[in-house]
């Protein structure tokens, strides 16, 4: 996930552009422009596609694909974020998402939902979290009606 310049948590996104030849080529310049050039070493595919939900707008669609990475790809992905071309414009930093519960109950994954999240983005790691092979790291993906939009939840084993 990052924090993004208004202060809340939510997903590296952006509008498909025509020159994009598919949805996930423009979800591929995305991540490059959002995350920085290591994401080049990886390209999101159609076989990636996990999903679909109707969002909260009219004509709104939300596609959901996962990748599997590396730890060496999400280290870099996580080191060459701060030289993306929307690094301190739209994007702040990424942040990991704890995917754990402390012993108390509240601190890790409780506490860290009780952030404040554009849009859907709550939801949307809900589903990933809960839904996914929790063994299984992954890169999660989507596209929110004309927006991709992506959140890391941390490297394969």
């Amino acid at each position: 996930m990052q924090m993004r310049f208004d202060g809340r948590l939510g997903f590296p996104g952006g509008f498909v552009d025509t020159q994009d030849s598919s949805l996930e080529d423009g979800l591929n310049r995305e991540l490059r422009e959002e995350l920085g050039e290591a994401a080049a070493a990886f390209r999101v595919e159609r076989t990636d596609y996990r999903s679909s939900h109707v969002g909260s707008g009219p004509r709104v669609v939300a596609h959901f694909y996962a990748k599997r990475l590396t730890l060496e790809q999400l280290l870099a992905v996580e080191a060459g974020a701060t030289r993306a071309k929307d690094h301190g414009l739209e994007v702040l930093g990424l942040v990991r998402v704890p995917l754990y519960t402390l012993r108390d109950g509240v601190g890790g994954l409780p506490t860290f939902l009780e952030n404040s999240f554009i849009g859907s983005a709550r939801e949307q790691l809900l589903e990933a979290a809960l839904h996914g092979p929790m063994e299984m790291r992954t890169l999660v993906l989507g596209r929110e009606g004309r927006m991709w939009e992506c959140f890391l939840i941390g490297p394969e084993r």
